[in-house]
């Protein structure tokens, strides 16, 4: 994209402004669930078929709700919130939190929760 500061607004080209293809859709949570062995972390599916894992530290966890999380209009909670990941931070440095929709594809998911899962480690 080419970009004239002399000018108001913006020029490109045809070929700037091509269409993409991209991921869509909800995919297969496995991607994601398989990456965590029963060894380190414990999984629970629940009675709506939501699944929670948690790391055995209780610092780490992964919601996976396939109809969207539980929720009203009064609740905080997002009704089309189909994943959640929260790790527990320490008393010097914050955790964090965050959630995806219901059809955020499982592999950008796998993705994420990779990294996450690479960066821990045990502590001394």
């Amino acid at each position: 994209m080419s970009l004239d500061a002399d000018q108001p607004g913006f020029s490109t080209t045809v070929a700037a402004l091509r269409l993409h293809s991209w991921k869509l859709g909800a995919g297969q949570p496995m991607q994601v669930i398989d990456q965590f062995t029963e060894a380190d972390f414990t999984h629970i599916v629940d009675d709506r078929a939501d699944v929670h894992i948690g790391s055995r530290d209780g610092r780490f966890y992964l919601g996976y709700f396939p109809n969207g999380r539980p929720g009203g209009p009064d609740d905080d909670r997002a009704t089309d919130r189909g994943w959640v990941i929260a790790v527990t931070g320490t008393a010097n440095v914050p955790g964090y939190r965050m959630s995806f929709g219901t059809e955020t594809p499982a592999e950008i998911i796998a993705a994420v929760v990779a990294q996450i899962l690479a960066a821990s480690r045990p502590c001394d």
